[in-house]
């Protein structure tokens, strides 16, 4: 995280010595104003929960931001709201959002996204969303690749058969793996689906339980443990907040729970081929310079994916369920972790 800071802290530097020799608003060779290009902005960020891999696309949303010129604190402003998994608050955002008339919405997560499309469609306000599972489940892109309006951003796919071939290389005997979900998120209900259709190929049943609140996450956790060898967690914002209530009463079965991304795996799974969420909200921060500098509309830009996952290990989540990881895992992990560390 510190190396992620300084590299964003590097950034916005870098941009505040290129805004102090052209000027607060952005200028050609000639010094005349470049089209579609402001003195400063505003923009609304709603966050649909709080979680660690949902806190890092914003960070690097703004250091994608940053790196175009566009820095918090001298030529924009944020309006942040966090909605604490609540859709209702989500859309209260949103329409507070256009109200403000603000210059462009950051919507981080599906359901952000969503009702955020939804207030500012007939606002003329762009929406550039991050961390989405399926844009075209959701509504908010064509089965090609393309916006439905203008709103645009980038996708957590994730990446399933190398998951599931990650799980089988560390659980050769396992059959059943586990999945919790919230029934109202259509991005966890995309993912189960791809589960279901690659698992038989490597030998696996998928079991899910549904959830529609994180106060029922507890009771389905305990619920499930006896019915499969492991789990694999979803980016479900639901779930992902209660996270530590799943790997309690997971390591008490002693069965391990394989995360989705590198801040699952920080906080206790055993492993991932997951996404680094940064660099991901960085892709997202740049996409939404070119609209806020006239260089392009959301409606013209398809949403973007990140094209690699990459593996993250845990060695003490894994050394405390007895597993060993296979000889390369090591050497191959884009980060190892010696530690459970929850922040």
């Amino acid at each position: 995280m510190k190396k992620r800071i300084l590299a964003a802290m590097m950034a916005a530097t870098l941009a505040l010595v290129s805004l102090v020799g052209c000027g607060a608003g952005a200028t050609d060779a000639s010094g005349d104003a470049v089209s579609g290009a402001k003195d400063s902005y505003t923009i609304g960020i709603s966050q649909f929960a709080v979680h660690p891999s949902l806190d890092n696309c914003r960070e690097g949303f703004l250091a994608g931001l940053a790196e175009a010129g566009i820095v918090e604190g001298d030529n924009l402003t944020i309006e942040y709201v966090n909605a604490q998994a609540e859709a209702g608050t989500a859309g209260l955002a949103a329409s507070n959002f256009v109200t403000k008339k603000v210059d462009l919405i950051c919507a981080i997560a599906t359901p952000s996204a969503m009702t955020a499309y939804n207030a500012a469609m007939g606002a003329n306000i762009p929406v550039i969303y991050t961390a989405v599972t399926d844009p075209v489940e959701a509504g908010l892109a064509n089965a090609d690749g393309s916006s439905v309006g203008e709103i645009t951003g980038t996708s957590d796919a994730l990446a399933v058969e190398a998951q599931l071939q990650m799980i089988r290389e560390i659980l050769p005997e396992a059959t059943k793996i586990g999945i919790i979900y919230t029934t109202s998120e259509p991005n966890s209900i995309s993912s189960i689906a791809k589960y279901e259709e690659l698992a038989p190929k490597y030998g696996f049943e998928i079991v899910t339980t549904g959830v529609t609140a994180v106060s029922e996450v507890a009771l389905a956790a305990a619920n499930i443990m006896s019915k499969v060898d492991c789990l694999t967690n979803l980016t479900d914002n639901t779930v992902v907040s209660a996270l530590q209530t799943v790997l309690a009463e997971a390591n008490n079965a002693a069965i391990p729970v394989f995360g989705s991304e590198v801040e699952q795996v920080k906080s206790g799974c055993v492993a991932s081929m997951g996404l680094e969420y940064f660099e991901l909200g960085k892709q997202t921060g740049a996409m939404a310079a070119k609209v806020l500098k006239g260089e392009a509309k959301a409606s013209e830009m398809a949403f973007e994916i990140i094209d690699e996952p990459s593996l993250f290990i845990n060695t003490k989540a894994a050394s405390n369920l007895g597993l060993s990881f296979p000889d390369n895992y090591t050497d191959d992990a884009l980060e190892v972790f010696n530690d459970i560390i929850v922040e």
